[in-house]
């Protein structure tokens, strides 16, 4: 078949979707299918050994380092989708969902006849409603209304909570578009009663699909040593969905016995938010390190050099992380939030299970 693979965001060392975009286009291209990626910034790292191909549909890239949330140059603006995309942005929303589905709709009539299938990853956005030209299938990770509810309930004051629910506005697009869609995939068995549950989407139109890991790349190997005391995580962003300041809060305990124990955290530092500020209460400076753009092997060894693998989430719709550092044999603690437990086991049996938090 020839799929056309839409991503509005596709970070490929950190963040979930990224990663799948990268392995489900790989895979697919191996299976001996036509794959083209159709994305925006931050635009994805892809196999083009394998025959998968990028299409760039850029977008403004408002969110950008070093100057996120910047206000662009008159010559930049090219028709009113950007109008719209600067617009929303000034107005405390997040426009990316919508304004990559418009340009994704433009791109996909102007080449009519040229797939089999779009499959859309998470975009959700008016764009991909009526005829693109070939049918349409969505994943649905989880819905990203479980992200908006962590964070309004950790939010303090009302003017944070308003600047949130603003922020979080194109969930209701999201939970328009998802009900009017006639196929879903997601990964796990908790996200499709999530989808069921906060998109109200008909159970008979929900497909799951559990993701896999690689396990030709994560696999155990007893020549990598272990570093004593080392802790590794994978946090895509300071939210309180990921739970990272719960981890490091524990490592501030843990340290009181065992003064060697230090974190290793797969993602960018933030450099104010929660977790920056526990690390500097803690002082935890010289015992958390963030790495960011490691290549598949360096992050295998990472793990496999860790003598604990740490999942702190609040809520997962799957947790790779998890099901990546149990392929190289890794001791696992894991939290219960949402799929998590499909993946990592029962506790004492294949993980230590903790609630979240």
């Amino acid at each position: 078949m020839r799929i056309a693979l839409l991503t509005y965001k596709g970070n490929p060392f950190c963040g979930g979707q990224g990663v799948y975009v990268r392995h489900l286009s790989r895979e697919l291209a191996r299976l001996g299918h036509d794959v083209e990626v159709i994305g925006a910034q931050p635009y994805p790292v892809l196999d083009p050994e394998e025959g998968v191909r990028l299409t760039e549909l850029p977008s403004l890239d408002l969110y950008r380092s070093p100057d996120p949330f910047r206000t662009p140059a008159r010559d930049e603006y090219r028709d009113w989708v950007d109008a719209l995309e600067v617009g929303t942005m000034w107005t405390g929303g997040f426009p990316e969902p919508l304004t990559f589905s418009l340009r994704a709709r433009r791109h996909l009539r102007a080449h009519r006849g040229r797939f089999d299938v779009v499959h859309d990853n998470q975009t959700l956005g008016y764009g991909l409603l009526g005829d693109l030209g070939a049918p349409l299938v969505t994943t649905v990770h989880h819905p990203i209304t479980v992200d908006r509810q962590l964070e309004l309930d950790a939010a303090a004051g009302w003017q944070r909570r308003a600047s949130l629910r603003r922020w979080y506005a194109f969930t209701r697009m999201q939970k328009r578009v998802a009900r009017r869609l006639p196929s879903v995939l997601t990964v796990s068995d908790t996200s499709r009663r999530e989808i069921e549950e906060h998109l109200g989407v008909r159970p008979d139109r929900i497909r799951v699909v559990h993701i896999g890991a690689d396990t030709g790349l994560f696999s155990p190997d007893p020549a990598v040593a272990e570093i004593p005391g080392r802790i590794i995580t994978t946090s895509s962003a300071d939210v309180p969905l990921k739970g990272l300041v719960h981890l490091v809060e524990a490592l501030a305990k843990v340290r009181t016995e065992h003064p060697g124990a230090h974190l290793v955290v797969v993602g960018k530092r933030a450099e104010d938010g929660p977790v920056a500020r526990a690390i500097e209460r803690y002082g935890l400076g010289g015992a958390v390190e963030f790495v960011k753009g490691v290549s598949d092997p360096e992050l295998v060894d990472l793990v496999r050099g860790s003598q604990i693998a740490c999942v702190p989430s609040l809520y997962e719709g799957f947790s790779l992380p998890a099901a990546e550092a149990m392929a190289t044999g890794t001791p696992l603690t894991a939290t219960t939030g949402g799929a998590i437990p499909e993946v990592a086991g029962p506790d004492g049996e294949t993980c230590l299970a903790v609630p979240p938090g």
